[in-house]
C-alpha cells in the first residue's frame, strides 16, 4: 500500500511503523570529488538552472518516471509530484531551454553511473546505501 509522505511522518511521530518512514528516505549521492549540497542547489541542478558545482560540470540522473524512488525524490527535494516535474521539463524542452536529466532504470545503475562519471549526481533510497558512496544530501 502506498501511503503519502505526511501520513508516514504522522505515524512515525505517533510511534507507529517508523521503519516504513525510514525506508522512504531518499539520499543524494555523487561522484567522490563533489561536496555536500544544500536543497537549493539540488533543485537548481535537477531543474536545469545550474550545471556546475564549485566550477565542476555536473551531470544529474533520475530514477525512472513513475518509480517510488523518483516520487520520493520529487516530493522531498523538489516539493512537487513527479507529474509536475515532468510537465516542467516538457515545457522547458519545447522552448529550447534544455533536456531533462537522463533516466536510469535501477538504483544499481545510478550507483554505477555516479561512481564512474566525474561530476555525476543521482539519488537512491537510503536503504540501498553501500559503504564508500559519497552522500551529498540526506532528508
Amino acid at each position: 500500500m502506498k501511503m503519502n509522505r505526511y501520513l508516514k511522518t504522522l505515524l512515525c511521530l505517533l510511534g507507529i511503523a517508523p521503519a516504513i518512514v525510514l525506508a522512504d528516505t531518499v539520499v543524494i549521492i555523487g561522484h567522490r570529488q563533489l561536496p555536500k549540497l544544500d536543497n537549493q542547489i539540488i533543485r537548481k541542478l535537477y531543474t536545469g538552472r545550474a550545471t556546475e558545482v564549485n566550477g565542476l560540470p555536473v551531470t544529474v540522473v533520475n530514477a525512472p518516471s513513475g518509480s517510488p524512488t523518483r516520487e520520493h525524490f520529487t516530493m522531498s527535494y523538489l516539493n512537487q509530484p513527479d507529474e509536475k516535474y515532468e510537465a516542467y521539463w516538457t515545457v522547458r524542452r519545447f522552448i529550447g531551454k534544455g533536456v531533462p536529466p537522463r533516466e536510469l532504470d535501477s538504483s544499481e545503475a545510478v550507483i554505477e553511473f555516479v561512481q564512474k562519471n566525474q561530476g555525476a549526481i543521482g539519488y537512491i533510497e537510503a536503504a540501498e546505501l553501500k559503504p564508500g558512496l559519497n552522500v551529498l544530501s540526506r532528508q
